[in-house]
């Protein structure tokens, strides 16, 4: 039997696919549970036209990602810390100083810490490369400059 997920099932698939199951455990567990439909015709149509929606938006938020990637890659972002006499910096410059960083200097909100990666522990002044992840495989090379106050 033929059944639309409504929810991610391990060892099953993802909310939203189209699977193939044994009758027995879509009538007695998937559906009963709510865990999934059975694909009818109208329930096809309509599971196509939201594959549809999905790819479209998909594509859309792709292009966008790949547009500011273009903007984006190669700037610069700068922090100033505080330091000691020795020029090491009180704490270090975190990923969430970035992602604040980056909405002040390029008014970028929409950016997570998480998606914000440094090759390096940052503990002084100087240049740090860091990327930027804007979408699934799509990510912005970027350089952070750290100077004292």
């Amino acid at each position: 039997m033929k059944v639309i997920l409504k929810s991610d099932i391990s060892k099953l698939s993802k909310a939203g696919s189209l699977i193939d199951v044994s009758d027995g455990h879509a009538r007695n567990f998937l559906i009963p549970k709510g865990l999934a439909v059975e694909a009818t015709p109208g329930k096809l149509s309509e599971w196509k036209a939201e594959q549809a929606r999905a790819k479209a938006k998909d594509e859309k938020d792709r292009k966008s990602a790949l547009e500011l990637q273009k903007k984006l890659q190669g700037k610069s972002v700068s922090i100033e810390g505080r330091a000691g006499e020795n020029g090491k910096l009180f704490g270090s410059i975190t990923p969430a100083q970035i992602a604040e960083a980056l909405d002040a200097q390029y008014g970028l909100k929409d950016f997570d810490k998480r998606d914000i990666k440094l090759d390096e522990t940052v503990k002084s002044a100087g240049n740090y490369k860091f990327s930027l992840k804007l979408y699934p495989n799509v990510q912005a090379d970027m350089t952070l400059i750290v100077t004292v106050a």
